[in-house]
């Protein structure tokens, strides 16, 4: 397996992992329910295989592989700098309106995933 079908595959998993804590995030929100301990750490789970996808994509691009389109590496940066953002924005708070960003963010990331995926052939 290449380096490439790698990143495939890990953006294929991110994908698929942001979906269920996307749903899950959305659930909490619905039942009431604040950020906790399990979804925090489902949460750095799901920024490491971003960064470690980004890391990968720019070891790729340095050694050639770049994707069809440039807009790509921008799906990608925004990916990486979302839950991020939110936890500056919410300032680490835990309550049932920051669950509902974490939900919303993760649910927008999965749309940039998607994109990503669609514009690296």
């Amino acid at each position: 397996m290449s380096l490439s079908e790698v990143h495939g595959a890990l953006a294929n998993a991110a994908f698929i992992y942001f979906l269920l804590i996307a749903i899950w995030g959305l659930v909490r929100f619905v039942r009431r329910q604040g950020v906790s301990a399990n979804y925090w750490g489902a949460l750095v789970i799901a920024e490491l295989l971003i960064l470690t996808l980004g890391t990968l994509g720019a070891f790729l691009w340095y050694t050639g592989f770049r994707p069809a389109r440039g807009v790509h590496i921008l799906y990608g940066l925004v990916s990486g700098l979302a839950i991020p953002a939110v936890y500056v924005f919410t300032k680490g708070r835990e309550d049932r309106s920051e669950q509902l960003m974490y939900g919303v963010v993760a649910l927008v990331t999965v749309g940039l995933i998607l994109r990503g995926i669609v514009t690296a052939g």
